[in-house]
């Protein structure tokens, strides 16, 4: 008797697991909007996505394709890929297969060590981890570009006043690289798709969806301004440039502002013990032996 109670407390633990899983995704699924920047340079390769190689015949293909359109990935999955810069590997399927493995190996790994059926309120959290390590390397890259985005923006405005137009200065920048940077390699995406046979705005778009940085929005903003309108571009990137500097002083005086808050903590933890205990030992050896001896 205890023993089917048991199993139907389980699957009833199970059924449960599952709603609250479906719950939280739809709960957090991104609803259908209209078109956004980065939907210009997913459109472009829509026919030839990375997800038309799901076999509907196949079982695990077809979860995918449950989990892809109940939760509406696809736009959040080529968008991750598009910022990581499109590599080969992983595509947008591939980043969906981990989550799916995530979602099904944890949770079963951690019943199998724990002998308890409780780790299946965890396939939510198995399913969004790999979301989370992509973030992290998105983050990262996105870094980098910011790293040496306002030299890049002086040298094009320099060779700009000189009297060449803006893609011919991103050429010139990247020919003078002694080593390509990601914000180079993306200017160089950016020319190559223009000779292919993209127009300008589309291009640069799509440059900006890549990167995935409002600075790098806000400077392809300024270009297609300057395009649209017939403003002097040398004067925009100058002031853009100028305030570029200031926001990364001001971020850099609050970060140094908050440093004396940040060590407050490991002062308290690892440092006043270590200190205490050094002044302290001495004495508490006195007494211990008979005596401080005075």
């Amino acid at each position: 008797m205890s023993n089917s109670m048991s199993l139907v407390l389980n699957l009833l633990l199970l059924i449960g697991a599952g709603a609250i899983f479906v719950a939280i995704f739809r709960l957090f699924a991104p609803a259908q909007q209209r078109e956004e920047i980065v939907d210009v340079a997913v459109r472009r390769y829509k026919s030839a996505s990375s997800f038309a190689r799901l076999d509907e015949d196949k079982f695990f293909d077809r979860l995918a394709l449950f989990f892809l359109h109940t939760f509406h990935l696809e736009d959040s999955l080529e968008e991750m890929h598009l910022q990581l810069g499109s590599p080969d590997k992983p595509q947008p399927v591939d980043i969906l297969y981990t989550k799916m493995i995530a979602a099904l190996v944890i949770p079963v790994a951690l019943m199998l060590l724990f002998q308890s059926f409780w780790p299946i309120i965890l396939v939510p959290v198995a399913f969004m981890l790999p979301d989370l390590l992509i973030k992290g390397r998105i983050a990262r890259r996105q870094a980098e570009i910011l790293g040496n985005f306002s030299a890049t923006v002086d040298l094009a405005a320099l060779i700009i006043e000189s009297g060449l137009d803006y893609l011919t200065a991103f050429e010139r920048i990247i020919k003078v690289a002694r080593e390509k940077t990601i914000l180079e390699e993306e200017l160089e995406k950016t020319i190559g798709e223009i000779k292919l046979g993209y127009s300008r705005r589309e291009a640069l778009e799509r440059f900006a969806a890549r990167t995935g940085v409002q600075e790098v929005r806000s400077l392809v903003g300024l270009i297609i301004q300057s395009d649209e309108l017939g403003t002097s571009l040398v004067d925009l990137l100058r002031n853009f440039s100028a305030d570029l500097r200031s926001r990364r002083l001001n971020k850099a005086e609050k970060l140094a502002a908050q440093a004396s808050t940040k060590m407050l903590f490991p002062l308290f933890i690892f440092i006043f013990p270590t200190i205490f205990i050094l002044i302290l030992s001495p004495m508490l050896g006195g007494l211990l032996s008979g005596g401080l001896g005075f």
